[in-house]
């Protein structure tokens, strides 16, 4: 994957974080330990997180501090966080390091994959948690869900809260992609 992917899952989840109105901030979501206020901010840290490791190289050049993003402007914030991430990701070699997360070092187009699924998911999470339609696009969703498959190990599955992903839900061929990606990474279409 490239800047471009993520680039396409940030121009799919723009919308929906557009459409989200605060009295909507306390809702559910299919992410079961957080409400949308939860995802919103998570869909602003996590390409500022994708955004320090791609300029640095490390996670560890995070600054730790939390900002609650859905009290204010969110749209900004995410269309800032996002800005970012991508011109990071774009950088001549960017794709050819190698970074450090917390869980290990990988090339920096692995990380890249990792962080479009990343946008892209929970673009289908506000949408699903907002009533809006999730068919969202459909060549990008079969994309993401082929580059997570060889990633998503059974250990990194479980409980909502004490596992990154769910188990695995298995839903219809004929569904959607959005929808068979969400019920890969272990949501409930």
């Amino acid at each position: 994957m490239n800047a471009d992917t993520f680039e396409r899952a940030v121009a799919s989840s723009r919308p929906l974080v557009v459409s989200v109105s605060p009295s909507q901030m306390q809702d559910s979501t299919p992410c079961q330990s957080w409400t949308v206020k939860d995802l919103i901010n998570h869909m602003i840290d996590a390409p500022t997180f994708a955004a320090v490791v791609m300029e640095t190289g490390s996670f560890e050049n995070m600054s730790g501090e939390s900002v609650d993003h859905a009290a204010g402007d969110y749209v900004a914030a995410y269309d800032a966080a996002t800005t970012r991430a991508a011109a990071a990701i774009a950088a001549p070699g960017a794709l050819d390091k190698i970074v450090k997360l917390p869980f290990g070092e990988m090339p920096g187009s692995v990380f890249v994959s990792i962080a479009a699924g990343d946008a892209f998911a929970h673009g289908w999470d506000l949408a699903k948690a907002t009533g809006l339609d999730t068919d969202l696009d459909s060549g990008l969703a079969a994309e993401i869900l082929e580059s997570v498959r060889p990633l998503l190990s059974d250990e990194m599955r479980g409980q909502d809260g004490k596992a990154p992903f769910g188990p695995r839900i298995e839903v219809a061929e004929g569904a959607p992609a959005a929808d068979r990606l969400a019920g890969f990474l272990g949501r409930h279409p």
